[in-house]
């Protein structure tokens, strides 16, 4: 495609801001999967996971086309290592999410009710950790007009703070709700409660990989 070597004309970070879009989509997608799981949706999470897995594919083919066309040389305003790694992380969150939503479809779901609601309260912490990953790769613009320092620069930096505070209240929700799953886990089938962990762990996993995404982007200002 032409349309990645076009946007790295317009702007050495459009390709990654295009990308993360991309991600955002399988993000919005996983959401509208746990909003079925509290309805306990059985056939509408499988029409939904597939949409997803076809989201995440659109993903991988954006990044793979923003790495055939970066740049070799080094007139880009950032390493081109840290680009990459930018790159990888926006994609592990997209390959993250699918794997949770295939998860849900490995079997019939044996629900906990109580459990249910915590869950659907830790998710939404963890995107909201998402979206402020998003709202600073949306930032890297006015950063790079700045010359990565100034007022954009703290704002930035707040926002990092902010992501990083964020992801420290998903995972006392998250140590909370395995608590809840290992005390009531005798009430679920052995399959049912790996099954739960492996979903409690993949969200969890989304916070982390956000704030780490967030993370680099301050490292940015540091190494520029």
């Amino acid at each position: 495609m032409l349309t990645i070597a076009r946007l790295f004309g317009k702007s050495p970070f459009a390709p990654l801001q295009s990308h993360m879009n991309k991600v955002a989509s399988c993000m919005e997608k996983l959401t509208k999967i746990f909003e079925a799981l509290s309805h306990h949706e059985r056939e509408k999470i499988e029409r939904l996971v597939a949409d997803l897995s076809s989201l995440e594919h659109e993903a991988d083919l954006t990044k793979n086309d923003i790495r055939n066309h970066l740049p070799k040389s080094l007139f880009m305003p950032i390493d081109r290592t840290h680009f990459l790694e930018i790159l990888s992380l926006q994609d592990s969150i997209a390959d993250m999410a699918e794997d949770i939503g295939i998860t849900l479809t490995l079997r019939p779901l044996d629900y906990l009710e109580d459990f249910q609601k915590d869950l659907s309260f830790f998710y939404s912490k963890t995107m909201e950790v998402f979206w402020n990953a998003k709202q600073i790769i949306e930032e890297i613009d006015e950063l790079l007009e700045s010359s990565f320092g100034g007022i954009e620069a703290e704002k930035v930096k707040s926002l990092v703070e902010e992501t990083a505070f964020k992801e420290y209240e998903s995972t006392l929700l998250e140590r909370l709700l395995m608590k809840k799953l290992f005390s009531e886990g005798d009430k679920l089938p052995p399959p049912s409660f790996i099954h739960w962990l492996k979903v409690v762990e993949g969200v969890g996993q989304l916070a982390k990989l956000s704030e780490r995404l967030a993370n680099r982007i301050r490292m940015l200002l540091e190494v520029t």
